[in-house]
């Protein structure tokens, strides 16, 4: 392997000083005095593996979103750098190569008595304070309004309180108002805004409109148009970016896309979220926002995106990601892991995306509050808003804050550890440029996943995968721990987990018992065949989904989806070759939601007609429905075929297929 090198990089993404993107108060910072050298910036790792990104724009938006800062530091959190010196930490975030933050903006994050609702009381003056020392330490903001009181996402565009009564016009003008009153104070503050984000993850929805309802997009892209409007007005320099989140929904992007560009939409940058957990590929994202990019002439970039360093929690409150959670796991959780996301999203935008100019990190200074116990904890959140919601934002969002309230669910995916220091996967922003290669070896041991026979003989591997520092692997030895094999057997269908050491580190084996299935393919992790799909209606998806969180079995399943009513008609079925005579159970399982008046049913041919049928039906996402035939009666030398008819008469209807099975049936 190559000696470490050591790379100076004191001119990074700190050349924010005289950046090549445009920014409003450009050159009117704080600290007007500030250079880069005045922190001694160099960046330099004897663990951190960094592969370098080719062809990296000296002028690439390297970013954080630092939104709950100053709630925490309310609350006693303190931050230090790799040497353990505590610093504030936008310096220290400038240092590591970090040349823009991202800072969100509720209307009115706080009850009738001031109370706070969470998630940093992220309203104007948060943003004015972030905004002046992000500006004193070189980088340039984003300013991300939400157009809400509380969190805006896919699922949730809640209207702010003061504005829930107003017809759209009305809307419309106070939306203006309030954007050209805020971008204007932070102007007046001295802060350096090089971009502003109209909306946050607007997929559909925005400020309680909803592209379902009659005239929806008109009226969403109304009030995106006058956001732009006035950015327009007080920050003529400035960016105007428009952001979604679900680009593994292909068409979704297109028809998002589409509208902005239909009702003439003022704006520079379509962003999307990239969470590699929830977003499908790398691959997939640099097509879709390529296309958008292609077809329109926009910039395109990542506004949000972030990955566990460890699985452990640190706050008390439950994670968004951790072992066996079930979510795509590209990555180890580890310091190099995360590194190693950050890196590889970086040069997708770089070298495979038309147009990019720039990936954001989500919450990186986001950790915990630091107290022994969960109350103790509890007492600070509820005082400082420190932790993703409060109780009282349960009179705003009674079904998910009223209900969930607590702290942190990202502690584990910031680039800060429990105590307030930076880890070492910080510096890639730094290191990207010329990367660092130093001696490549084990960092983590891949996951293991089997499905046994129940009558089969269980056989775990000798050998597991190894994931390298450079994300590569190498098969290496593995010793498991209390594998009992006859009581995996005598418990039925049921799922296992096995603990073993491989290399000095855990190891993992996810075990799944099952009945034998004389199905191929019969969760579809194998692509289409031998699987016949046949569209009877002129709908938009229908296809193999690669995506872990809506699979029974695997990552992937048959997914579809149509937008326009009475659109979604289909068979999916199989063939069955070489079956003995005898009784059979099929079953096969489905979940979706929009549907409408629906028909669906599982089936099964005999000799090319309909012998048997059991009803199902899709109701919300994520609850599976199993329709079952028990009993099936079949003769050697028949033709036997299995599948399942789905009719949907709803806008929208989607839904996900998987887990056939035909087992035998008990005589």
């Amino acid at each position: 392997m190559k000696a470490l090198k050591k790379i100076l990089i004191c001119g990074l993404a700190l050349l924010t000083l005289t950046a090549i993107l445009p920014s409003c108060n450009q050159g009117s910072g704080i600290n007007s005095d500030w250079r880069p050298n005045d922190m001694n910036s160099t960046a330099t790792s004897d663990s951190l593996y960094v592969e370098k990104v080719e062809n990296l724009p000296d002028d690439f938006i390297m970013g954080m979103d630092a939104s709950c800062v100053p709630s925490l530091e309310a609350g006693g959190v303190k931050y230090y750098d790799h040497n353990g010196e505590e610093k504030d930490v936008y310096q220290i975030l400038a240092e590591n190569g970090i040349n823009y933050i991202r800072v969100r903006i509720w209307n009115d994050p706080f009850d009738s008595e001031g109370h706070g609702y969470g998630g940093g009381n992220c309203d104007i003056e948060n943003a004015i304070e972030i905004g002046k020392r992000a500006t004193q330490y070189g980088m340039k903001l984003l300013v991300n309004f939400h157009y809400s009181d509380f969190w805006a996402d896919p699922q949730k565009q809640m209207v702010p309180k003061a504005w829930a009564k107003m017809n759209i016009d009305e809307k419309t003008e106070a939306l203006y108002n309030y954007t050209k009153d805020c971008l204007q104070r932070l102007v007046d503050a001295g802060v350096d805004i090089g971009m502003v984000q109209v909306g946050n993850e607007t997929n559909g929805g925005m400020c309680g409109e909803w592209s379902s309802a009659l005239g929806g997009w008109k009226k969403i892209t109304q009030l995106m148009s006058a956001g732009s409007k006035a950015v327009r007005e007080v920050c003529p320099n400035a960016l105007v970016a428009i952001h979604f989140a679900n680009p593994e929904k292909v068409t979704n992007y297109e028809s998002y896309s589409k509208n902005l560009d239909y009702y003439g939409v003022d704006y520079d940058v379509f962003a999307s979220s990239y969470y590699p957990f929830w977003h499908g590929t790398l691959d997939n994202l640099a097509s879709v926002l390529s296309s958008v990019a292609e077809k329109y002439g926009k910039k395109v970039m990542v506004a949000e995106t972030s990955y566990a360093y460890t699985p452990e929690n640190t706050d008390f409150y439950g994670n968004t990601v951790g072992e066996g959670d079930g979510l795509v796991k590209n990555y180890p959780y580890t310091v190099q892991g995360q590194a190693n996301l950050v890196r590889d999203v970086i040069d997708t935008v770089v070298n495979k995306t038309k147009n990019g100019i720039g990936v954001f990190y989500w919450e990186g200074t986001w950790i915990g509050v630091g107290g022994e116990s969960y109350e103790e904890n509890l007492a600070l959140w509820e005082k400082h808003g420190s932790g993703w919601a409060t109780s009282y934002a349960g009179d705003y969002d009674p079904e998910d804050a009223g209900q969930w309230y607590g702290g942190c669910s990202v502690d584990n995916q910031t680039f800060f550890d429990a105590n307030g220091r930076a880890i070492e996967s910080l510096k890639v922003f730094a290191l990207v440029k010329e990367g660092n290669n130093i001696e490549n070896k084990a960092d983590a041991i891949e996951d293991t996943h089997l499905m046994i026979d129940l009558n089969g003989e269980i056989e775990l591997p000798e050998t597991v995968n190894a994931i390298m520092l450079d994300n590569s692997k190498k098969q290496i030895p593995v010793e498991w721990f209390n594998v009992d094999k006859e009581a995996m057997k005598a418990g039925g269908v049921a799922k296992y987990t096995v603990s073993g050491k491989a290399g000095g580190m855990d190891a993992t084996c996810y075990v799944s018992m099952v009945e034998y299935n004389f199905l191929s393919n019969w969760s579809f992790e194998d692509g289409y065949d031998p699987w016949v799909a046949t569209a009877i209606g002129r709908f938009d998806e229908f296809n193999i989904e690669d995506k872990i969180t809506d699979s029974m079995t695997g990552t992937k399943h048959y997914h579809f989806w149509g937008a326009a009513a009475n659109s979604v008609e289909f068979t999916l079925e199989q063939e069955v070759k070489n079956l003995k005579s005898g009784k059979y159970n099929y079953s096969i399982s489905i979940m979706g939601g929009d549907g409408g008046a629906t028909e669906i049913y599982a089936y099964v041919k005999i000799n090319g007609e309909i012998a048997y049928r059991q009803t199902t039906e899709i109701t919300v996402y994520d609850e599976w429905h199993t329709a079952t035939i028990s009993g099936i009666d079949y003769n050697e030398g028949d033709e036997i075929t299995v599948g399942i008819y789905v009719k949907c008469a709803g806008p929208n209807a989607w839904g996900k297929i998987d887990d056939a099975m035909l087992n035998s049936a008990k005589e």
